[in-house]
């Protein structure tokens, strides 16, 4: 392949893999299913699915954007969970009892971000740990049993909730990603994030405080899976100590997706929206299908790899 060709490629692949890989599923399964697949019903049943999902994606994105990973957003939204419908079933009132679920999901983000960023530690093995604890502490909340008793009928009126046609929790995903965007391309907070995350030692020598960077991205990362936690519990109107665990792969394979999906190769808040929108899609068809869920998370698992594939493809050659 000449150098051309070559950089054609890359180009090709930054910019439009994860929009093609889209379309090509999209295609696939409503060819194989066009009754129950291609249905504007099955299109917001969908917003409703993945909106979990893009929370967490969406919290992801902004560590990335800062260089760092945060392995604890599955811990993060199973305390959510838990918090908010135990919260709700003592008698608090849900505003507050969602409020406070999440400044604790903040405060313990903004740790891991200060440990991070005050010790010099890999945020990998760091929020591996702490996200041990807070899932022993989750447990330890409920016993190992799932919150369902007592809970109140308008705990789940956001999870369950229809607008217009429109789901509460498509209206809550579309609020963050809006937020977000704002957040990380229209502030100065955002630039330097992404200046941080590019090269740290030269961010701090033009004066950007990047512990403080740090304390933040991760603390509204670990608010956004707590959220997401709450939101899921609310839809399900139970709470299990590990109900988060599983939005965190594909959270981080929409992260990487999306990392496809823009020229710059780098995280991004409406590229992790539309990796989520593709893993989402995937298992709606594949569900619809009745392919049996295992094979689902050999997909998502696959997902994952070829995305990083494409990512390093897209980039070039290293140097």
């Amino acid at each position: 392949m000449t150098a051309t060709a070559s950089h054609g490629l890359r180009t090709y692949l930054r910019a439009y893999g994860t929009v093609a890989a889209l379309l090509l599923i999209c295609l696939v399964f409503a060819a194989l299913s066009p009754n129950a697949f291609a249905t504007f019903g099955n299109a917001v049943n969908v917003s409703r699915q993945i909106a979990f999902l893009v929370l967490v994606a969406v919290g992801a994105t902004l560590v990335m954007a800062a260089g760092e990973f945060d392995l604890s957003v599955g811990a993060s939204a199973s305390l959510g969970g838990v918090m908010a419908a135990q919260l709700a079933v003592v008698g608090m009132p849900l505003p507050v009892a969602v409020l406070l679920t999440l400044a604790a999901g903040l405060l313990f983000g903004m740790v891991n971000g200060w440990l991070v960023g005050r010790f010099q530690l890999l945020s990998f093995i760091t929020t591996l740990a702490t996200g041990t604890m807070l899932a022993g502490f989750t447990f330890w909340l409920t016993g190992g049993s799932t919150v369902f008793d007592k809970i109140p009928e308008g705990f789940t009126l956001l999870g369950r909730a229809v607008w217009l046609g429109v789901p509460g929790p498509s209206i809550v995903m579309a609020a963050v990603v809006a937020l977000a965007w704002v957040l990380m391309h229209r502030t100065a907070f955002g630039r330097q994030l992404y200046a941080v995350g590019g090269n740290e030692r030269a961010a701090r020598l033009v004066g950007v405080n990047v512990m403080r960077h740090k304390v933040w991205a991760f603390g509204l990362c670990a608010m956004a899976a707590t959220g997401a936690g709450v939101l899921l519990a609310s839809r399900l109107g139970s709470a299990h100590p590990t109900g988060g665990n599983g939005l965190f792969l594909p959270a981080y394979a929409a992260a990487f997706l999306g990392m496809t999906a823009h020229r710059s190769g780098t995280p991004h808040v409406l590229g992790s929206l539309l990796g989520a929108a593709t893993l989402g899609i995937l298992a709606n068809g594949l569900t619809i299908l009745n392919v049996q869920s295992f094979l689902q998370d050999v997909g998502t698992g696959a997902i994952v790899v070829a995305a990083v594939v494409f990512q390093k493809i897209s980039a070039g050659p290293s140097r």
